[in-house]
């Protein structure tokens, strides 16, 4: 192969670097808050953390150069992902990980933290707006195109309280858990419609119901960083997830038999997310049962995390990412 060859395989391949690369930062971002919420159980995990979140930390410092990269020298290409029915709903999966980040530097690093998370937040308000308007103002959607990814503007809304309520922006905190709220009902309702009266979501994106725990996993831990206390509605929302975890544990014969894909990493936040909340109510209320939930979610978060790292290296080599769809 000759070197112009080469360049030619390269720039063709960061054409198509996709945007839902930034949902493997969300998801190593997602095991460092839930490796950190295990440690008063655990210990040992405290410093793992501690190690995984500069890992998130280079991963999205990477992915974020590689995308730049593909905005400079290939722009008709993000527009074309931007008015993509599916992959539009992946541009919040940047901001989100901002504030994933803010989140978990906030009680190590919080001068670094607030200003994430300011930038995140701001981010993610624009980005809301943008992609909402982007749906209701575009007429060739199909019920085909509405897949549990859609979800991702609102769990991004939701997340800014985590954090932005202990930093004192309480009102904020509020504004955006209200926002994340009205949207995942709406689009809930929008999605089980999907499911139940029409064609199966492709294998493809099938991955993509695992995000139905993320909505109330992560409304719980924003509702209670502003409350301060588990109530009804709390408890509410925790069983909610766990009522979803386990439709999607149903799912499991599925989705052994669907090949790999980015959409894969769909599955890490959504589990850390559920960890983390099990384990928040758990220290809160003093239940062992939601602690070895936690504990149980945490393993399997564990390896799922190491095999879609093995799998997403392994396509990349071979590669079987960042081509044509």
């Amino acid at each position: 192969m000759t070197e112009a060859t080469g360049d030619a395989i390269a720039g063709n391949r960061l054409e198509h670097f996709p945007i839902t690369f930034f949902a493997i930062v969300m998801g190593l971002l997602g095991l460092t808050l839930a490796l950190r919420a295990s440690a008063p159980v655990l210990g040992w995990t405290e410093a793992v953390a501690e190690v995984m979140v500069w890992v998130a930390v280079g991963v999205m410092v990477t992915i974020a150069a590689f995308y730049l990269a593909k905005l400079l020298r290939h722009p008709r290409a993000v527009i074309e992902e931007w008015q993509h029915p599916v992959r539009i709903a992946f541009f919040p999966t940047m901001t989100i990980s901002l504030l994933l980040l803010a989140t978990a530097l906030r009680d190590t690093h919080p001068a670094l933290s607030e200003p994430l998370w300011i930038v995140g937040a701001a981010g993610q308000a624009v980005l809301t707006i943008a992609v909402v308007t982007g749906w209701i103002s575009h007429r060739s959607f199909q019920v085909g195109h509405l897949t549990p990814a859609w979800f991702i503007p609102a769990v991004g809304n939701v997340i800014v309280p985590v954090a932005g309520a202990r930093m004192g922006y309480i009102e904020l905190s509020w504004l955006f858990f209200a926002g994340g709220m009205m949207f995942w009902g709406v689009l809930l309702t929008l999605v089980m419609n999907r499911l139940v009266f029409h064609d199966p979501i492709p294998a493809r994106l099938f991955p993509t119901m695992v995000i139905l725990i993320a909505p109330p996993s992560v409304a719980f831990v924003a509702y209670i960083a502003m409350v301060g206390a588990v109530d009804g509605f709390a408890r509410s929302l925790i069983y909610i997830a766990y009522i979803f975890a386990a439709l999607v544990v149903a799912q499991i014969p599925r989705l052994a038999r669907i090949p790999f894909a980015l959409s894969w990493w769909a599955l890490s936040f959504p589990l850390a997310a559920l960890s983390i909340a099990s384990f928040l109510f758990a220290r809160l209320e003093g239940t062992a049962a939601h602690q070895a939930i936690g504990l149980g979610v945490l393993v399997i978060l564990i390896l799922v995390v190491i095999g879609l790292v093995y799998r997403t290296v392994l396509a990349t080599m071979r590669g079987e990412i960042c081509r044509p769809e």
